[in-house]
């Protein structure tokens, strides 16, 4: 049973979610602004003290714990399903910066703005504003929004 303010908050979050396209464009671009925002911030220099400690500590994981310790407020058995969604997003993250003939920093903010060009086609489909709009928390929000309908699916409490 989710507490009394996560039940609110997705309640409020999913009235501006009722269409199934705009459903099925955050089921896509919500993880794609994610996986480029911690990407934009995995691409921000550390001092060379801090990558001596660990070179996964950077400003992506910092946002991450950070994110975290808000979702565990809310609910701890969907923050754990965001701790692990967010070490596969590191995952691959480090994958993509590997690989790609593209700075990874190049390569997320196309993304990013592609993926945020969808959300906001979504809303207009939709024919209501984007919730983060009213109120910037939303943008943590919406990431939880798309994993309650997992842990829905599988029968898990959240």
């Amino acid at each position: 049973m989710p507490t009394a303010a996560l039940a609110s908050l997705l309640n409020e979050y999913g009235e501006s979610h009722q269409n199934p396209t705009n459903k099925l464009v955050h089921w896509v671009c919500v993880p794609l602004i994610m996986f480029s925002l911690l990407g934009l911030l995995w691409s921000i220099p550390v001092p060379e003290a801090v990558q001596r400690i660990s070179p996964w500590l950077n400003w992506a994981t910092v946002v991450m714990v950070l994110t975290v310790v808000y979702y565990v407020r809310l609910s701890v058995p969907l923050a754990l399903g965001m701790v692990l969604v967010s070490t596969g997003l590191a995952l691959l993250l480090w994958l993509v910066e590997a690989q790609a003939g593209l700075p990874l920093w190049a390569v997320c903010l196309i993304i990013f703005v592609l993926a945020w060009v969808g959300q906001f086609w979504g809303h207009k489909v939709e024919g209501k504003k984007p919730s983060f709009l009213k109120d910037v928390q939303f943008l943590l929000i919406g990431p939880l929004w798309l994993l309650h309908f997992v842990y829905r699916r599988l029968g898990w409490a959240y």
